[in-house]
This record gives structure tokens, C-alpha cells and sequence, in this order.
């Protein structure tokens, strides 16, 4: 069973409001987090978080809140926690990998040299054409590192995208290189490269549930001017958002609910 965490943004511009400060998006407000549990997307997490907190900060006691949660819900099925770069931290790998918990998170390069990449690619003959313009290169490898004094190995897949044309056929003047990766507890022999980035992509309809938020439950401006009456706000959204969860679940694809097209 998935469980997608992330941070997202409350926009408070123009207030004073306590915790409110510039976020990664450039106003002034708040940076959540939350966690999605499954298909059905339950709310298993919402913190208040000042605007400025780094997304990692603090987050391994956000997981011991949450995986007890989840796990609870999901029964005998094991989870698949699923973040995206800002929490690549070997603390993070290696949290989950104690908790007994498969994980998938993008890599974060950190000034990896794009060239290195495509020369290596070229060296190793790893490069596909998937259209004219545009070729790609798989790496799917076993990295080494230190954590906590004592080295550890895991599971890497790297995708590297040259593109010479743009989508209409354009010619670029310099080809343009993409990197990215993803760390996984998952095994290359039940999951294979492609199928792990595809299962990664996955995780962006989360992004629609943070709009849920703001929009249908209007919590984007947050009511009091104290951070912990706007974080108890926050969690009683959390609670209104599962219930509304629920009722869709049980009475919207019923099968005495009403047609929802014509016939």
C-alpha cells in the first residue's frame, strides 16, 4: 500500500500571523506536511509547520507519528513510502529500513555532472532513441554509503534524457541533458527500472489532495494569528477531509447510487 509524504504551501501574504515566513514559493505563509495512505487517499497525517522549515527538518519523528497510523489501516499489506527529493537522506533510508518498510525516493543530485552522465552512458552503449531527438539511458545499480559509522547498500535507478529536438522538431543549439534517480528498497527482480519510475509518477495525484485542502475545505489563509489554533484548524481539516473520504467511498459508488451519466 502507498503512503505519499510531502510539504506543501499555505499561502498567508500580508499577515503577521505566528510561523508565518517566505516559503520555497516565494510568499509569505505556512509549509504543511501531510500523508496519503492507498487508492482511496486517507489522511493519515497533517502537521502545521512554520513557513521556513526545511522539508527534512524534523521529519523521522513526523514517520514515528504516521507509520503506526498506517500501518493499522493497511493490515497484513506492507507499505511503500513514497517522498520526493527533499527528503533524500541516508536518515530516511535507514529509518525505513529498520520500521521494516519498503521505500521509493527520488534521488537528489546535488551537482552531479550531467556530462559525466552521458559519457558514461555512451561508454557503456546504454542509450535508446524513443523518438527522434530524444534519447535515454537507464542505470540500475547497488550504491554504497556511510551512515551512523557503518556502511550500507542500496538500490539506484538513474534515468538520463538527452534531447536534441524539442517535441515539435525544433533543433536545439545544445542538447539538453536531464538527470534523475530514485532510491528503492524494492528488488530489480520484481521491479524493474522502468516499472519503479513509472510506480514513482504515480505519487504526483497527491498533489491534487493539498489543493483539496486549500480549495473545497478553504484553509489556504488560515483563520487565528496563533500557530497553535491554526495547527488544531489544520487537524480538524484532516478529519473533515477523511469523513468526506468516507462518504464517497460508501454511498457515491454504491450500487444504489445515482447515475452520473446519461444512459
Amino acid at each position: 500500500v502507498a503512503l505519499h509524504a510531502d510539504v506543501f504551501c499555505l499561502d498567508n501574504s500580508k499577515t503577521h500571523k505566528a510561523g508565518v515566513a517566505r516559503t520555497y514559493h516565494g510568499y509569505d505563509g505556512y509549509a504543511p506536511i501531510g500523508a496519503y495512505l492507498g487508492e482511496e487517499d486517507w489522511c493519515v497525517g497533517l502537521e502545521l509547520r512554520p513557513g521556513d522549515q526545511h522539508s527534512q527538518k524534523d521529519f523521522p519523528f513526523f514517520l514515528d507519528r504516521v507509520l503506526p497510523r498506517a500501518r493499522q489501516l493497511a493490515g497484513d499489506r506492507k507499505l511503500l513510502v513514497t517522498l520526493d527529493g527533499a527528503h533524500d537522506a541516508a536518515a530516511n533510508r535507514e529509518q525505513l529500513s529498520k520500521e521494516q518498510v519498503d521505500y521509493l525516493i527520488k534521488w537528489n543530485p546535488r551537482g552531479e555532472s550531467p556530462e559525466a552522465w552521458k559519457e558514461r552512458a555512451e561508454t557503456e552503449g546504454r542509450f535508446e532513441e524513443v523518438r527522434p531527438g530524444k534519447q535515454v539511458a537507464l542505470f540500475d545499480e547497488l550504491i554504497e554509503w556511510i551512515f551512523d559509522g557503518r556502511t550500507h547498500q542500496g538500490r539506484r535507478v538513474v534515468r538520463l534524457i538527452e534531447r536534441t529536438e524539442d517535441r515539435q522538431g525544433q533543433p536545439l543549439l545544445f542538447p539538453e541533458l536531464t538527470v534523475e534517480g530514485w532510491w528503492t528498497s524494492l528488488d530489480a527482480g520484481t521491479v524493474d527500472a522502468q516499472a519503479l519510475i513509472t510506480l514513482y509518477q504515480q505519487r504526483g495525484t497527491s498533489e491534487q489532495y493539498h489543493s483539496e485542502f486549500k480549495t473545497d475545505l478553504d484553509i489556504e489563509r488560515l483563520s487565528s494569528g496563533k500557530f497553535e489554533t491554526n495547527a488544531l484548524v489544520l487537524t480538524l481539516a484532516a478529519m473533515a477531509y477523511n469523513i468526506l473520504r468516507y462518504v464517497g467511498q460508501n454511498t457515491l459508488i454504491g450500487p444504489d447510487a445515482p447515475i452520473r451519466k446519461a444512459l
